[in-house]
């Protein structure tokens, strides 16, 4: 009997700890953790939620705005942004540009990209008010930071995550805002922009002259919008803090590499005007993937060997020590070393 109690006891502990050990891999940032037989990948970076579209609203010329409620949302700070996986299963990014405090809402604004690779125009024509959204997040990685004064530059669509920030500035705080965009009737929420204040809030049609732009030191700098202007600010601006959307591109262009996936045995090359992504799944189809931005985490890889450019805006440098985001990323020498 004393036996039986013991053998029960030593099993109940077993799975305790197989309990344990299944929750700590999955609230881990880095799925499964890299001490794990398993290659990372596939799996979110936080928990889906299902949302319901009620309001489908446009805002401003080829931009509209939604809201999608729901009980008990998580709580944001200015800056944050949502994964959206729209009904076609694509997956896109956008800033929140509500009230952080309302938990039972969140608000995105989206432009219509007539050239893009299809999510908003699928929110524009197929989303309505009724339809159904999983969404993952709020994350963070654009956060509002103390100082004594600030600069934000934004460009057309660009204010949604300024917006916020805007609003939780303490009353008094030193600001200025240049906002521009290709039109007045393009410009997003403009009318509760000017109401800001015309000596701290300037709003230009076309083309902003950064020049005229004055920096104080200690002045934090934000900017968002397209990366033409995001490039022109940031090299005048060095330490201004940007928002992206899309992959960082590099100066030195693209080149082809190997990449060596060491469980597959395989190693294959990966052409200069194409994706780690890509190539690996023409072998591996069933390697998970996403939304292919460098944002969602679902196609990130342990490197084993080799020098890696990262071009992704979501992984810590703790991170980038031993993995990639397949889906952007690439090699800065000859060759990378999987762990697929």
């Amino acid at each position: 009997m004393p036996k039986l109690r013991a053998v029960a006891l030593v099993a109940g502990a077993a799975l305790l700890t197989r309990r344990a050990l299944r929750r700590r891999i999955q609230a881990s940032p880095l799925w499964p953790l890299p001490a794990l037989e398993e290659p990372t990948s596939g799996q979110p970076r936080s928990r889906a939620l299902r949302l319901l579209v009620t309001s489908h609203e446009t805002v401003a010329d080829g931009v509209v705005q939604l809201r999608l409620e729901g009980t008990q949302l998580p709580r944001w700070e200015p800056g944050a942004h949502l994964d959206v996986v729209l009904p076609s299963g694509l997956v896109r990014q956008y800033s929140l540009c509500g009230d952080p405090e309302d938990t039972s809402s969140y608000t995105v604004a989206i432009r219509l990209v007539e050239d893009g690779r299809g999510g908003s125009r699928e929110v524009h024509e197929q989303v309505t008010e009724g339809t159904e959204l999983e969404v993952r997040g709020p994350r963070n990685r654009f956060p509002l930071v103390g100082a004594p004064s600030y600069v934000f530059v934004a460009g057309g669509i660009g204010i949604t995550p300024l917006l916020p920030m805007l609003r939780a500035l303490p009353e008094g705080t030193d600001f200025r805002l240049l906002y521009a965009g290709r039109t007045r009737a393009s410009m997003p929420f403009l009318e509760e922009v000017e109401k800001l204040g015309r000596d701290r809030v300037t709003v230009v049609e076309g083309r902003p002259d950064l020049d005229a732009l004055q920096v104080p030191e200690g002045t934090v700098v934000y900017c968002c919008g397209p990366e033409g202007l995001m490039a022109a600010v940031e090299e005048r601006f060095p330490q201004v803090r940007l928002e992206r959307f899309a992959p960082r591109t590099s100066a030195d262009g693209n080149h082809a590499f190997e990449v060596e996936l060491r469980r597959s045995g395989r190693t294959l090359t990966v052409p200069a005007d194409s994706t780690v992504l890509a190539t690996v799944r023409r072998e591996l189809p069933d390697t998970a993937y996403s939304c292919e931005q460098g944002f969602c985490g679902t196609c990130q890889q342990r490197v084993l060997a080799g020098e890696v450019d990262h071009r992704d805006e979501l992984l810590t440098d703790a991170e980038r020590a031993d993995s990639m985001l397949i889906c952007v990323s690439r090699a800065r020498s000859d060759r990378l070393v999987l762990d697929m």
